[in-house]
């Protein structure tokens, strides 16, 4: 199993925190991007709970000519937001506008 020969990986650039200027090669998905947040836990010297440092994928910047994303970088998140649920269609809130037209209910006039 050490054949990773259908894995793809990019090297990603980190910004901020305790990994600032450093590159990694993080893996990709099948989508091809690398995943939206970037989690690296740190031990801790007295055997307590680790710390978590949290990495948000930002884009890295844009051509000039034709405003192509040039790729994707790491953002330190020092708050460690948690991750956005997923957004389902039918999850958002209803907001239809109300049927009856302006004015009195009881007005057939208009």
């Amino acid at each position: 199993m050490s054949d990773t020969g259908a894995v793809k990986s990019e090297h990603t650039p980190f910004e901020g925190g305790p990994m600032d200027g450093r590159v990694l090669p993080v893996l990709v998905g099948a989508t091809g991007h690398p995943p939206k947040t970037y989690r690296i836990p740190v031990p801790d010297a007295a055997g307590g709970p680790p710390t978590v440092h949290v990495y948000r994928r930002v884009p890295r910047g844009f051509s000039k000519r034709l405003g192509l994303q040039k790729g994707w970088k790491y953002e330190y998140d020092p708050e460690g937001r948690p991750t956005d649920k997923l957004k389902w269609p039918w999850s958002k809130p209803d907001v239809r506008p109300d049927a009856t037209p302006g004015g009195k209910p009881d007005d057939t006039d208009g």
